[in-house]
């Protein structure tokens, strides 16, 4: 196998509805729950606009702050599934996936050539333009 088709996993926390929502869209497009998170992901990364009312996301409120909202929602969408965890396990799950986001980030910012890693200068920084 290419190095560029290994394979690994990936785990997010949903609020229950959110999951059986998107069981069931995933069921009604013939998808495995994967392949429809995966054409997700990448839909949204390649801006493809959502209609007003679909997504499921209705309660999110765009001026405030979607983070704290996320964070909360992640923090108890992890305890219902996961019970009773430590502050450690706690804080792992959710937030196993930042360092691979910020990886991701800093990809997509040196292809676009708005980010540049210079080890004399201990890092990265911006392009000047």
């Amino acid at each position: 196998m290419s190095e560029g088709a290994e394979r690994t996993s990936v785990k997010t926390y949903v609020p229950r509805w959110q999951k059986e929502e998107w069981v069931s869209d995933a069921e009604e497009l013939d998808m495995t729950q994967s392949e429809f998170v995966r054409a997700m992901v990448q839909a949204g990364r390649q801006n493809i606009q959502i209609g007003a009312g679909e997504g499921g996301s209705e309660d999110l409120d765009p001026g405030g702050d979607g983070v704290e909202t996320g964070l909360k929602e992640d923090v108890r969408s992890c305890l219902e599934s996961e019970g009773t965890l430590g502050w450690d396990e706690l804080l792992a799950a959710v937030t196993d996936d930042v360092e691979d986001r910020v990886e991701e980030a800093i990809q997509s910012l040196e292809d676009e050539g708005a980010v540049r890693y210079r080890p004399r200068e201990g890092g990265y920084t911006l392009v000047d333009e």
